[in-house]
């Protein structure tokens, strides 16, 4: 079963394209639409039938001959960023975060207010009175999303000055993904959470279609628009699915053993254990396709596949993703983590 490395080139190459498309289409959770519309049409450019959600995300069929022993497959494509809350008399604006953002990382970041009916506008994320040299209290302020706000790159001094351009509370506030793919493999983001799992699953459908490949067992895609707020994966599982795996960002940093360049088995996080059976399974396909892997427990970490399970579906559950390091902030994973988590795809469904 073992492949040769350099037999998953084309679709590591693919899926690194991929991602970076992806990862330059906003989407903050709540304004998914564009982003959820390219891997709908990605998927059928490959050959599968795909079909928009009532939430608006992503249900593809990859075929499968058991369809009473089905494998639901869950990413997200929606990201972390902001929505203004209120408009200063500074004409400055107040955000409040989408998702896990985090102030600390965002601060200094280019944006983009994307409002309602009049349009774009640019901005950057600061530290209210962010000049160095003119607030001696820098260095001492706690940077959260009350110490912070948007300078608009606009001539604006007041809140009626913001009205007139159309920027009202509830746009939304998209953060700069400054995506960049090194010469040594790595690809440095924002939202890389979890963007290269949609890529690497569309490097999968990829890989069945290139080798005129149908699975044994009935195999869906769900990428979900609203992970990053607990509910993306608490609906639109097809009839006959018992067993739904989580392509996420793998953990990386103190304390865990996985690195950027390995797929991460997650046997535990903050919801609690998942399925030993299918941690075990996956395990034996990495070892099968000669993936190289990390078993970890994510101390802070909640995912699709645990919405599917509070929703009441009686499945079996499991947690994959390529190494990510500075999760949440601007992080960073490898190809190959690309590929030896496209490897335990293959072997494990397989």
């Amino acid at each position: 079963m073992a492949r040769k490395k350099n037999d998953f080139k084309v679709y590591t190459d693919f899926i690194m394209e991929k991602s970076k498309e992806l990862l330059s289409i906003d989407s903050p959770t709540g304004y998914t639409d564009d982003a959820a519309a390219w891997v709908k049409k990605e998927f059928e450019a490959l050959g599968f039938k795909a079909s928009f959600t009532g939430k608006g995300g992503v249900l593809v069929e990859l075929g499968g001959k058991d369809k009473k022993n089905g494998l639901f497959l869950e990413a997200h494509t929606d990201t972390l960023g902001g929505m203004v809350s209120s408009i200063k008399g500074t004409g400055r604006l107040v955000v409040t975060p989408l998702g896990g953002m985090n102030a600390n990382n965002a601060e200094t970041e280019n944006v983009r207010i994307v409002t309602k009916f009049d349009g774009d506008y640019e901005g950057t994320f600061q530290l209210t009175n962010a000049s160095i040299h003119v607030n001696g209290e820098y260095n001492d302020i706690k940077r959260t999303f009350d110490t912070c706000e948007v300078v608009l790159d606009e001539d604006v001094n007041s809140k009626e000055d913001v009205e007139k351009l159309g920027i009202s509370v509830g746009d939304i506030v998209c953060f700069d993904p400054c995506t960049r793919i090194t010469k040594s493999g790595y690809i440095k983001s924002r939202f890389l959470d979890d963007k290269f799992s949609v890529g690497i699953l569309l490097g999968y459908a990829k890989y069945l279609k290139d080798n005129k490949i149908t699975p044994k067992r009935a195999v869906y895609v769900h990428v979900t628009v609203f992970e990053e707020v607990g509910h993306g994966g608490c609906a639109s599982v097809p009839e006959g699915v018992t067993e739904a795996i989580s392509v996420d960002m793998g953990c990386v940093g103190e304390g865990l053993t996985c690195t950027e360049r390995q797929v991460s088995i997650c046997s535990k996080d903050s919801g609690g254990p998942y399925a030993y059976s299918v941690v075990k399974g996956l395990i034996e396909a990495a070892k099968k396709m000669g993936a190289d892997y990390a078993v970890d427990v994510y101390p802070h970490y909640g995912s699709d596949v645990e919405a599917t399970l509070r929703a009441g579906f009686d499945v079996k559950h499991g947690l994959i993703g390529a190494g990510v390091y500075a999760s949440h902030g601007y992080e960073r994973s490898h190809r190959d983590g690309a590929e030896n988590t496209l490897k335990l795809l293959i072997g494990y469904i397989d």
